[in-house]
């Protein structure tokens, strides 16, 4: 006896974007004696590296103890590699005077606590200076939530560590146009261990309208979130109004912010620009101020190429 085990099973598997393909009597190496058929389906879009999975049946399936033959992975780039010179790209929305983020939350006030012409009074002649105000909700523009933005006993701004927010190898899982729920099969193909997974969704493209609060905004499945949860994932962002659904059939319900906060997984909302980073292979920031007391706050989002 070998003590290690296969799934032998067959798959109907269908894309997102259409098309689809079958297997009959496909054999995997798993971890042990038994496996779900969510797993199973999740280890076999892994193993072959198919992007744009919308649905997985498995059939037939039986285990095997017989010895591993070994599993494909899906290797990319590594970070910093390439010849291309080093590239900054801007990743957050631009906060001005009356920004809409949320559709009917306030928006931010933007005024002077000292004019350059009343400065004058203060200084050597020539010498003048100006002091903006801004009076805002902690949800404005691109922002972090730390685990006190959910939890009264969580981490807030000033407990989340630099290292899980700064310089983070990044991957970017590239939703298909007209898929709202991001889960556990689209993820499935992708390494996001130690990594800010960022997914891009296009929704960004609607900031400012009223089209952005809609109920078909895409998000991160419950399931999609104990999965980066479970593989290890540094941060977690989102070019979409909330990384949950926040259409009524959800009822309010917040499963994705409740798993990736109580696991101390910082979420980036609000993203933009996700369009011009390739799949891997950059590296992202995304630094709020050390405001003690604070869930929640705007921050300056960036990939670094090259």
């Amino acid at each position: 006896m070998t003590g290690q085990y296969r799934a032998q099973f067959d798959a109907e598997i269908t894309f997102a974007n259409g098309g689809g393909l079958r297997t009959d009597g496909f054999r995997l190496d798993i971890a042990g004696r038994e496996i779900s058929d969510d797993d199973l389906a999740a280890l076999l879009v892994r193993h072959l590296g198919l992007l744009m999975v919308g649905e997985v049946r498995i059939s037939n399936k039986t285990i095997v103890e017989e010895p591993h033959k070994g599993g494909r992975g899906v290797a990319g780039p590594a970070a910093g590699s390439g010849s291309g010179a080093r590239r900054l790209v801007e990743l957050s929305h631009v906060i001005a005077d009356g920004t809409t983020t949320l559709p009917g939350w306030p928006t931010p006030r933007i005024t002077e606590w000292l004019t350059r012409e009343a400065s004058r009074a203060h200084y050597a002649p020539g010498t003048e200076f100006q002091v903006g105000r801004i009076d805002m909700i902690a949800n404005t523009g691109t922002y972090l939530d730390t685990p006190a933005h959910r939890y009264a006993d969580g981490a807030d701004l000033t407990g989340i560590p630099l290292d899980r927010l700064a310089e983070l190898p990044g991957v970017v899982v590239r939703v298909p146009a007209g898929t709202r729920a991001v889960d556990r099969l689209l993820l499935a193909p992708y390494d996001v261990t130690g990594r800010a997974v960022l997914l891009h969704t296009g929704w960004s493209a609607h900031f400012g309208t009223d089209r952005y609060g809609a109920p078909e905004a895409p998000y991160l499945t419950g399931d999609g979130a104990q999965a980066l949860a479970e593989s290890g994932a540094t941060l977690v962002g989102i070019d979409s109004i909330n990384i949950d659904d926040m259409g009524p059939e959800a009822r309010g319900e917040r499963p994705a912010h409740s798993t990736l906060l109580a696991a101390g997984i910082p979420i980036v909302e609000h993203l933009t620009g996700l369009d011009a980073l390739p799949p891997e292979g950059f590296r992202f920031t995304a630094a709020p101020p050390m405001v003690a007391g604070m869930g929640t706050f705007p921050v300056r989002a960036f990939a670094v190429l090259g």
